[in-house]
């Protein structure tokens, strides 16, 4: 799962960093330049994080290769499961380490919406717009269509959503704190005193 979920959010960095999209851009320290191309700048960290990934999540296939065929009971076979394991468990941590180093290094172009290709992500809040002033959905829905179908759609780009979960009021604040509240139930802070006791006994 995790590789499965960090191999695609690796994956959208990159895509959200090429030109066609340009919605990310990265430090010079964390990319790498083109031997031909001036303006390059390769986000190398993410996509060797996302092969690292993908090759993590075949991982039960190797290991189903090497048990498929065993019959009940502990066999020597099993050794060579440690080949794979304990290798698999440092690329894991690896991938960590270098995700929380550079995803905070990320800096986002926050101008990219006003690209008027993106102008039709507008259209169901335009719609809803003309509802809330007294137009039937379906007639503000006929309405905007036609609009986009002659080309004469002009967005209106404010919004002003306030219930939690939307645009407007995305409610981080209330993630963090209960996924710091998941994460100080697992009592990671006894485990550290408790470990740097036994170091210093």
């Amino acid at each position: 799962a995790f590789s499965s979920t960090l191999g695609r959010m690796t994956m959208d960095i990159c895509l959200y960093n090429s030109q066609n999209f340009n919605f990310l851009s990265f430090p010079e320290e964390i990319t790498t330049g083109s031997s031909i191309m001036p303006h390059k700048k390769n986000p190398d960290v993410f996509e060797l994080i996302r092969a690292r990934c993908n090759h993590l999540q075949t991982l039960p296939q190797q290991l189903l290769s090497i048990t498929i065929n065993l019959p009940s009971g502990y066999h020597r076979d099993m050794q060579l499961t440690k080949e794979l394991l304990l290798p698999a468990l440092k690329h894991i941590r690896d991938c960590f380490k270098l995700i929380s180093g550079t995803v905070e290094q990320i800096e986002v172009n926050e101008q990219a919406i006003e690209d008027p290709k993106y102008d039709l992500i507008y259209s169901v809040e335009n719609v809803n717009r003309k509802v809330l002033e007294g137009t039937s959905f379906r007639d503000a829905y006929l309405e905007i269509a036609k609009s986009i179908s002659d080309g004469s759609f002009k967005p209106i780009k404010e919004i002003k959503h306030t219930h939690l979960g939307s645009t407007g009021n995305p409610g981080t604040a209330e993630i963090k704190k209960k996924l710091e509240g998941v994460q100080n139930s697992f009592g990671f802070e006894t485990y550290q005193m408790k470990l740097q006791t036994l170091i210093e006994s």
